[in-house]
């Protein structure tokens, strides 16, 4: 089974609000992601409109119904997010945790905690024919939560395995550290992949997403053979190199080389 990939679009989003105006376009850069070869478009519409904004909701909304491809929209369990998604009818919604402060999503959605809240907001997204996905962290324990509130998929927060994968910054190697850490790396993967079978077995699809780049997907579709990868931050960076669509190609091009 080839492992699908979800462009995320946001941080093209960031990059017109730091200056205002219209350039760059999140929706013209969805269409760049699907014609390189993704199947679906990833954003996440925060609270504080901090990069996508609701007309970017739109118009990703009927590109992806164009192209017939998959809108996974990300957003918080709020009244607000409910109401828009079941306007909107993304594909699929999955429900992350959200902080202000925070630079980026930091951890998985706390299931145990808001598991009556997360059922009863469930089911209206699939009244509305919305299939609803849960971003958690690599807990086994989480799987027949995730199964009883009605999820229909989840999605593996990596961040930890990527963390640990990648090469340090240079502020930090100067002080003697050359690389990741591999044996961090490798016992991450042991959790995700532990998790992923946990969720598998309850019958839900299981996603991945946080932190992938070209260097370190490869070991975690070798550890897990994951149905789709909801990826975004290392393919903006390095759209500004080479473009999107060829960002986009050399990610699934690593996502094959097993």
């Amino acid at each position: 089974m080839t492992c699908e990939l979800s462009v995320n679009v946001d941080h093209v989003a960031t990059l017109r609000q730091a200056r205002g105006g219209m350039e760059p376009d999140p929706a013209r850069a969805a269409k760049l992601a699907l014609g390189a070869g993704a199947t679906g478009i990833t954003i996440h519409l925060r609270e504080d409109r901090r990069h996508i904004q609701d007309h970017d909701l739109h118009r990703v909304r009927a590109l992806c119904a164009e192209a017939r491809a998959e809108l996974n929209l990300e957003m918080a369990l709020t009244e607000e997010m409910l109401e828009i998604a079941c306007e909107v009818k993304p594909e699929r919604v999955t429900l992350v945790p959200e902080r202000r402060a925070e630079l980026t999503t930091e951890g998985g959605l706390d299931l145990a905690h808001y598991a009556e809240a997360v059922a009863g907001g469930g089911e209206r997204l699939r009244a509305a024919g919305i299939a609803l996905s849960l971003f958690l962290d690599p807990e086994p324990a989480l799987a027949p939560i995730a199964r009883k509130v009605g999820a229909a998929m989840v999605e593996i927060h990596t961040g930890a395995y990527s963390h640990a994968a990648e090469p340090i910054a240079a502020s930090e190697s100067s002080a003697g550290r050359k690389g990741g850490d591999p044996v961090a790396a490798g016992r991450e993967l042991a959790r995700i992949e532990g998790a992923a079978r946990a969720f598998a077995k309850e019958g839900l699809a299981v996603h991945a997403g946080h932190g992938l780049t070209v260097r370190n997907v490869g070991a975690l579709l070798r550890r897990y053979p994951f149905t789709e990868l909801s990826i975004g931050h290392t393919l903006i960076s390095r759209s500004v190199e080479v473009g999107l669509a060829e960002a986009v190609r050399e990610m699934l091009e690593a996502m094959r080389r097993l």
